[in-house]
């Protein structure tokens, strides 16, 4: 039987100025504040923070793989990468690829009942295909089409209870009726790649739209006489939204701007992350087409913005940089908050008592010294 391990020396957020203690057993955080654990293994985290685990709700790739890729290799390099980075959970984002029977998704889902042994495949996020062409980023066109009950029916059949979120534009025709339909199931409803109107998105949030997908992307910008999404968005008290603070995706002045509007609370910061994330800068390809990855951005050799190559981490330095927000709660928009938006903030995103042990030790400036899952340290520096 393993022995309870003991980190000593360790600083929560919050209280960054008083060491503390931390005891896990069985993949559970037991205690915390203690000073002594004789009998325990003991890991010293000197004097550094320690954090829950991070959480990615909108990630594609890591070290090389990507979900598209329809691979279990593929999901385990990726959960194997992402640990390297202080991430212990990610939503796998991906798009729809119907003339495969969407396999890839049933990839993922088998992959997420087995289990991988690095940071968890949590479930899947779609992003379309029931999105507006016009606004489709870097969305191939063969990953977008029409809503229909059979068209949903299929997705719904390959990815099973896997699938956790889908992205789509409640303007397009049938798109409010399939916002229903996700609802119903415990689908989480996100809005972006759209050319929604204020009152479009209004609409869309009445059926059941509960999240944004990569603020400010994808979607109409704000204009006095016609307000756009945005200011629906900061409206709705129960929107939350994903934000690339990486200051390419979101010029920081913007970062900071919807920080002041809808509150740490309302902000889960995401890597929108391809395969080259946790690689050296290069040509890499998704979904069939080159990209450059270059200082942490991705895009298209067109000079189309993709994604990222960065980890989450440095994400939420950026966040804190750009807000001058306080390290704790940067460090919410990657942990406390993703896992509320999924529903698992009981056992996930909080170190505390009766909590899964999924812990990350942190310098300073946020890069990672040690991770854990289930109070398994699974990469240390």
């Amino acid at each position: 039987m393993a022995r309870p391990l003991y980190i000593h020396d360790c600083r929560l957020p919050s209280d960054p100025d008083r060491p503390t203690g931390v005891l896990i057993d069985h993949g559970k955080i037991t205690a915390v504040g203690v000073q002594e654990a004789p009998g325990a293994a003991r890991l010293d985290a000197g004097g550094r923070l320690v954090s829950p685990g991070f959480i990615d709700l909108h990630i594609q790739g890591a070290g090389g793989a990507d979900v598209l890729d329809g691979t279990a290799e593929a999901l385990a390099t990726i959960s194997a990468t992402l640990v390297r980075l202080g991430t212990t959970g990610f939503l796998g984002t991906t798009v729809a690829r119907p003339t495969t029977g969407h396999d890839h998704l049933r990839v993922a889902r088998e992959c997420m009942a087995a289990g991988l042994e690095g940071a968890a495949l949590l479930g899947v996020h779609l992003e379309g295909p029931f999105i507006n062409l016009a606004k489709k980023g870097g969305i191939q066109p063969d990953g977008i089409y029409a809503y229909s009950p059979d068209a949903l029916a299929a997705i719904l059949a390959a990815a099973g209870e896997s699938l956790r979120m889908m992205t789509i534009a409640p303007e397009l025709p049938g798109a409010l009726e399939c916002i229903h339909r996700l609802v119903d199931r415990g689908v989480i409803a996100a809005f972006a790649h759209s050319l929604a109107s204020y009152d479009d998105l209004r609409r869309g949030c009445t059926a059941g739209i509960t999240h944004v997908t990569h603020i400010y992307n994808a979607m109409n910008g704000l204009h006095h006489r016609e307000p756009g999404p945005l200011a629906a968005i900061v409206e709705h008290p129960s929107l939350t939204a994903q934000i690339i603070s990486d200051g390419h995706h979101v010029h920081p002045a913007m970062v900071r701007l919807m920080h002041r509007l809808i509150g740490t609370e309302r902000c889960a910061c995401i890597t929108d992350g391809l395969q080259g994330l946790g690689l050296p800068d290069g040509r890499y390809t998704y979904n069939g087409r080159a990209y450059d990855a270059l200082d942490g951005v991705a895009r298209y050799l067109d000079g189309t913005l993709i994604g990222t190559t960065m980890g989450l981490g440095e994400i939420a330095r950026r966040f804190r940089e750009f807000t001058s927000c306080s390290t704790a709660d940067a460090l919410r928009t990657v942990t406390e908050v993703p896992a509320r938006i999924l529903g698992i903030d009981a056992h996930k995103g909080s170190v505390a008592p009766g909590y899964d042990a999924d812990l990350v030790l942190l310098d300073s400036d946020f890069s990672v010294h040690a991770t854990l899952v289930a109070g398994l340290i699974v990469w240390r520096h």
